[in-house]
């Protein structure tokens, strides 16, 4: 059973990886791709790690797959947003099909004075 459950967690692991590249290939604009690819890819070696974990099937294991897994959910959409604001920030062009821009600094003008503070 466990050989049936790693198996279809690595498959689906590997789907999203897949994805992933996909994402990053195909969309139109940074701010898209960087989303494409962050949720995709940590799905994807989430999948891969729990898969590890129940293949191995051990205390220690197990401990550091989680512990891996929380690091990995908890760190990488933080370093999506920041990517993302450092971009919106240094006006990084915008897919033209992009209707609203949901940015609390888009109207302001704040994000070129923070900008400019920071130089």
């Amino acid at each position: 059973m466990s050989d049936i459950v790693t198996i279809i967690l690595l498959v689906v692991g590997t789907a999203f990886a897949l994805l992933a590249s996909i994402a990053i290939v195909r969309m139109p604009d940074l701010f898209t791709r960087m989303h494409g690819a962050t949720k995709s890819a940590t799905l994807g070696v989430g999948c891969t790690i729990l898969a590890t974990a129940i293949r191995f099937n051990d205390t220690e294991t197990t401990t550091v797959a989680i512990l891996v897994i929380g690091f990995l959910f908890l760190t990488a959409p933080v370093a999506a947003h920041m990517i993302g604001r450092a971009a919106h920030q240094q006006r990084v062009p915008k897919w033209k099909g992009t209707v609203v821009d949901e940015s609390p600094l888009a109207h302001s003008g704040a994000d070129v004075d923070n900008a400019n503070e920071e130089m």
